[in-house]
C-alpha cells in the first residue's frame, strides 16, 4: 500500500528532484507531484508525494516543520479531495 502525503509552505524555487531527494531517504518515493496555478503556470507552493506506507509514516515524522530552502515546510498525511461545484 503506498499513503499520498500532502506538502505545504514549500520554496518557490522548489523542483519534483528537490522534493523526491527530501524524502528518498525515508523509503521509496512512488511519485511527487507539484500543483501549479492553472492561468500563470507559476508554483503555488505546495504538492503532494505518494511513498509507500512505513517509509510515508516515517518522512512527515521527521520532515514536518523542518526548513527546506528557507522555509519550514508543513508534511502531512493527504486528505481526499473533496469536489467544489464549479461556477
Amino acid at each position: 500500500m503506498s499513503k499520498n502525503i500532502y506538502v505545504g509552505n514549500l520554496p518557490w524555487s522548489s523542483t519534483e528532484e528537490d522534493i523526491r531527494a527530501a524524502f528518498a531517504s525515508y523509503g521509496e518515493v512512488i511519485s511527487v507531484k507539484l500543483i501549479e496555478d492553472r492561468e500563470t503556470g507559476r508554483p503555488r507552493g505546495f504538492g503532494f508525494v505518494e511513498m509507500e506506507d512505513q517509509g510515508a509514516l516515517e518522512a512527515i515524522e521527521a520532515l514536518d516543520g523542518k526548513d527546506l530552502g528557507g522555509r519550514n515546510i508543513k508534511v502531512n498525511e493527504a486528505k481526499p479531495r473533496v469536489e467544489r461545484p464549479r461556477w
